[in-house]
């Protein structure tokens, strides 16, 4: 895996329409710009995306779960940004068949599963991943976005791959099941 640059997020919401938070607030997005070893070429097998995903996953687990700090994540999402010399597809079989072990491992389970969102886009580019609870994907408390934008990234020869992590819901989440 050839990373070029790592980039860390973190955004803790201490009010909201006036009010204090209800408890803990924080979503942390890790940001991963890597090189895509396939761009420019069609290739039909994408198994060496798969192992990349696996292990910008364990990257952005870690440096995500250590951003949260003693605050146990709760939710999380995912993306990607592929760049103009890659194809869409690339994305998935970053995201989808390998990236989620690592993830889950780090947040201590996680029986829901990952939202993503994906797309081929140029440098500067940004990306809105959904967020969910972790083991209950009709959990509403949780249930966000997060955006994220590198200003020299993606590259065509490269793709951003995201991870969110979240702790304590929106700051003030009273939405309830009917």
């Amino acid at each position: 895996m050839n990373v070029r640059k790592v980039v860390v997020r973190v955004e803790e919401r201490l009010e909201e329409a006036g009010r204090p938070a209800r408890g803990p607030s924080l979503k942390v997005v890790a940001a991963a710009v890597v090189a895509n070893p396939l761009a420019g070429d069609y290739v039909e097998d994408l198994s060496e995306l798969e192992a990349l995903g696996a292990e910008v996953a364990a990257l952005l687990a870690g440096r995500a779960a250590a951003a949260l700090g003693d605050a146990a994540p709760t939710a999380y999402g995912k993306g990607a940004i592929v760049g103009l010399g890659g194809e869409l597809e690339h994305a998935a079989a970053i995201l989808h068949p390998r990236f989620g072990a690592p993830v889950r491992e780090a947040v201590g389970g996680g029986a829901a599963i990952i939202p993503s969102t994906k797309k081929v886009a140029g440098a500067g580019a940004s990306i809105t991943m959904p967020v969910t609870n972790k083991d209950d994907v009709w959990s509403f408390d949780e249930m966000d976005a997060a955006e994220i934008a590198i200003e020299d990234a993606p590259r065509p020869d490269e793709v951003v791959v995201c991870l969110v992590l979240a702790a304590g819901g929106r700051p003030l989440a009273r939405t309830r099941k009917p």
